[in-house]
């Protein structure tokens, strides 16, 4: 289960870029309304998972998983720009995550 709450606040974590860059430096109402709402849930999540797992493998599965899928997002909706050595990288991110989350870290 803190696994899964890991998860998911990485994905609130990907929430939280975006909105943070669609904000234009907090000028933009409902995207740093957004941003606030997808880090305060993406911290409490985090502190909650925190309770049952090592901060190590939790941490870096948590910025893991957010900067993966932020890279996602901004190369399938934002422009960003795609290349070989940027989805090999992200590539080598996700295989980082599965390898620290079949680590065992959980007291």
């Amino acid at each position: 289960m803190a696994w899964l709450l890991v998860v998911v606040a990485g994905l609130l974590e990907t929430g939280f870029a975006v909105c943070l860059k669609l904000s234009h430096g907090f000028t933009r109402l409902w995207p740093t309304i957004a941003f606030c709402a997808f880090a305060l849930g993406s911290f409490g999540l985090l502190t909650l998972a925190l309770k049952k797992l090592d901060v190590g493998a939790a941490y870096a599965v948590w910025t893991g998983i957010g900067a993966s899928g932020t890279a996602i997002y901004g190369m399938a909706f934002l422009g960003d720009v795609v290349s070989t050595l940027k989805l090999i990288s992200i590539g080598l991110v996700v295989m980082g995550v599965i390898g620290l989350q079949l680590s065992g870290s959980t007291h």
